[in-house]
């Protein structure tokens, strides 16, 4: 795999030359054994005084991950753990380069350490990007995507497996899998909404309030947040699953509109939205406009830049106007 300059679109990663690489060289090059069976002792060093001016070295051949954590930093454990799980799937795409910022902080210092912890990209001898603070694995595996190939076979993420769990009507296995998150990143404030999100598709909704209750406040007001609390109240306003069914064949207005309700609760934004749409073109005065009150309140749940929201408002106005 190759890393690529964003700003330039330039790959940044000469090919290794074995030839000239020591057996010092070697253990701070795990690159040169790219490949499947790698194991975390190919791609994952420590990094320290004795070191270190070998693996900025290996940088020109290899791109190097530089983890720099502290004993005392709580976010480090959760973090360090993600990064070797990702250099072993990279098969050698990259050295995790781990180092204890609190034992050599003259290291950290010249590397301008200020916060850890603190992830670097280096190659070719110079710094290309680097994040702080511990990130999902999600997030980490984006940031990687801008450098290099994702591995084909590279394993679902904790979210996409969650994803999955809710398209499956497996609302249960989805609220595990973000409680979990929640835990391991309190303050990645998203994995709570999307706990949210899982309890309402679970029907635990006071539970649901709750957690988006407990939010800071300017997340609790995002469009995110407002999205899930305005399923909630859809789902109160909605007829049961049951009575849904039971509405059979019937496609007066009244049905319509709670089908479209039964959707919006669910989660089924867009199916949600085309019925109200349809709704309003069949019958604009049905239940004091309720139609296009639903629509503008979906519309404030998404937020203005949602898809959804900029496609349908302007479907909106051209029935309108």
């Amino acid at each position: 795999m190759s890393i690529i300059d964003p700003r330039t679109g330039e790959a940044l990663t000469a090919p290794v030359d074995q030839s000239t690489t020591t057996s010092a060289d070697a253990a701070a090059q795990p690159g040169a054994q790219q490949g499947e069976g790698v194991r975390p002792e190919d791609v994952i060093i420590d990094a320290d005084a004795g070191n270190i001016q070998q693996i900025l070295e290996a940088s020109m051949r290899v791109p190097v991950l530089l983890d720099c954590w502290a004993p005392w930093c709580e976010p480090c454990k959760t973090l360090t753990p993600v990064l070797e799980k990702l250099a072993v799937e990279y098969g050698g795409a990259f050295i995790l380069a781990k180092l204890d910022v609190e034992a050599n902080p003259d290291i950290s210092g010249q590397l301008g350490v200020r916060s850890v912890p603190d992830v670097k990209l280096v190659s070719q001898g110079g710094l290309v990007d680097n994040f702080t603070g511990a990130l999902p694995e999600k997030e980490i595996r984006e940031w990687l995507g801008r450098y290099f190939q994702p591995p084909e076979d590279a394993p679902a993420s904790p979210e996409e497996l969650a994803e999955a769990a809710l398209e499956a009507g497996d609302a249960a296995t989805a609220r595990e899998i973000y409680q979990e998150q929640v835990e391991q990143y309190p303050e990645h404030y998203a994995y709570q909404v999307s706990l949210a999100r899982a309890l309402v598709a679970e029907g635990r909704a006071e539970e649901a309030r709750a957690v988006l209750d407990n939010l800071p406040p300017e997340e609790r007001d995002a469009a995110p947040a407002r999205g899930v609390r305005s399923s909630i109240e859809f789902g109160e306003r909605a007829l049961p699953h049951a009575e849904i069914e039971a509405l059979g064949e019937r496609d007066d207005s009244e049905a319509r509109f709670q089908r479209a309700l039964r959707m919006l609760a669910d989660g089924q934004y867009e199916a949600g939205l085309e019925g109200l749409l349809h709704l309003m073109q069949s019958d604009r005065g049905y239940g004091d406009d309720a139609a296009r009150k639903t629509l503008l309140q979906v519309f404030d749940a998404l937020g203005a830049e949602h898809p959804l929201t900029v496609a349908y408002r302007r479907q909106l106005f051209a029935l309108l106007y």
